[in-house]
């Protein structure tokens, strides 16, 4: 009983989560705001963003509100998580479980995003709403790499590219992590 109940809440606040750092890397890329796609992401985190707004003030282009957001949303969701497995709380794993998790939603928000566009990019004719705001996501990370690698043969290899750099840091990181615990 207690997996479904995991299963819940790990996905639930997982794609949340999602949503509350799309909200913040769309903000970072300056896509276009009035994107379907952007105005779902706004709709959906701007009963919990706007309170904290009042509070937390923004440094320059990051929105530390929407940062302290998706920190808060890790940080319940480790809260209930070891509530339902163990029924008691650490506030030291609760602030470090939801500072991994926030990283590692990072890293599996980007792979999807860059898998999805590739895929649309096999089949879409580039008039699409959602594959213009995917660009402008996506396009700051792979430009760098098609200047050193161009497309061979019609085939753009720096989704791959960027992808296999991705999970290279992604391991590094969860090796650094699981050093200091």
């Amino acid at each position: 009983m207690n997996n479904a109940f995991y299963f819940l809440l790990d996905t639930v606040f997982n794609l949340y989560l999602m949503v509350v750092l799309l909200r913040i890397w769309l903000q970072a890329s300056r896509a276009d705001f009035y994107n379907p796609l952007s105005q779902f992401v706004v709709k959906a985190t701007n009963p919990l963003l706007i309170p904290l707004r009042r509070v937390i003030p923004s440094i320059g282009k990051l929105d530390t509100g929407a940062v302290v957001l998706a920190l808060l949303v890790s940080a319940l969701k480790m809260l209930l998580i070891q509530l339902l497995l163990a029924g008691q709380f650490n506030l030291l794993a609760i602030f470090t479980g939801a500072f991994v998790t926030a990283v590692k939603e990072t890293f599996s928000l980007l792979f999807w995003v860059l898998i999805i566009r590739a895929i649309m990019s096999w089949f879409s004719q580039g008039r699409n709403p959602m594959e213009l705001v995917l660009m402008q996501l996506t396009e700051p990370l792979l430009a760098p790499v098609r200047k050193v690698i161009p497309p061979m043969g019609g085939l753009d290899l720096s989704v791959l590219i960027v992808l296999v750099a991705l999970q290279f840091l992604q391991i590094l990181l969860q090796s650094f992590f699981i050093g200091l615990l």
